[in-house]
């Protein structure tokens, strides 16, 4: 790593302030240096700055750079309010952490752009939903997708048609919140093969906000594992993490590995 980047923020403002006051100038030397920047990274720093004065930078140019790693230094979050553990179930008097419901709620409520849900499993998801049904409405331009699996009973050999007929159904009827616009909801096909040895799940489970937080959980899409459940997850507030995450499903989909459901009231997506 560069040795700016490992000084302290009083070094940084330091080290600007000595060269923006010619008190330290080239040829650097470790001895000059080390009066500012004391301490085991004042040879390395001394180094780095004659080899940018080598390439043409002047002193002030230099302590622009130490401001810079400086600003973006304080833009970033601390790790501890970047990433947040999130616990369903008991607590303890040393343990005690935010719920899954409740951030599944707060996350819906913050969407200004796009929402992507994954979840293995989704039973009457009503109340998991209505915040994310509410926001749709309430927020023009909000788009929301979900990647959800579709699951083949035991011995079931009905139609693949079928059984996406069924679960399209059960979702409308029992998942979404009555009377708000429909998301868009994908399926893996693979999950339809009749043969176990062949069959696959959707098992991510994660929210994605703004591509810019992401959640990742051991629960469920449904009331038990948001409320009851033992369950552990983390929220990532890094823009770069929630986008990559979004942009697999979103390579998925363009793929046409995840394919599009069609909805009782929609006319878009596939059914087989």
């Amino acid at each position: 790593m560069d040795p700016l980047q490992r000084l302290t923020d009083a070094d940084l403002r330091a080290l600007a302030a000595a060269l923006r006051a010619g008190r330290l100038a080239p040829p650097f030397a470790a001895v000059g240096v080390g009066r500012v920047v004391a301490g085991p990274l004042s040879g390395e720093l001394t180094e780095r700055m004659q080899t940018l004065a080598d390439a043409g930078m002047r002193p002030d140019h230099i302590a622009v750079l130490a401001e810079a790693v400086l600003a973006a230094r304080a833009g970033r979050p601390v790790a501890d309010d970047a990433v947040e553990l999130v616990w369903t179930g008991p607590e303890t008097a040393s343990v005690a952490n935010r719920d899954t419901a409740v951030v599944v709620r707060e996350l819906f409520a913050q969407a200004e752009q796009s929402v992507v849900v994954a979840g293995f499993a989704v039973y009457q998801g009503r109340e998991v939903f209505r915040g994310l049904a509410e926001r749709l409405v309430s927020c023009a331009g909000l788009r929301a997708r979900l990647y959800l699996d579709v699951h083949r009973a035991h011995q079931d050999t009905s139609l693949d048609s079928e059984v996406l007929r069924r679960f399209a159904r059960r979702f409308v009827d029992q998942d979404w919140p009555a009377g708000f616009p429909l998301p868009e909801v994908y399926y893996d096909p693979r999950s339809l093969a009749t043969e176990t040895a062949k069959r696959s799940s959707l098992h991510a489970k994660c929210v994605i906000v703004d591509r810019r937080v992401a959640f990742v959980t051991s629960a469920n899409f449904t009331e038990a594992a948001q409320e009851r459940n033992i369950e552990a997850g983390v929220v990532v507030r890094s823009p770069r993490f929630a986008a990559r995450l979004a942009d697999h499903f979103g390579a998925l989909a363009d793929a046409g590995l995840l394919k599009r459901l069609a909805l009782p009231g929609t006319a878009t997506g596939t059914n087989g």
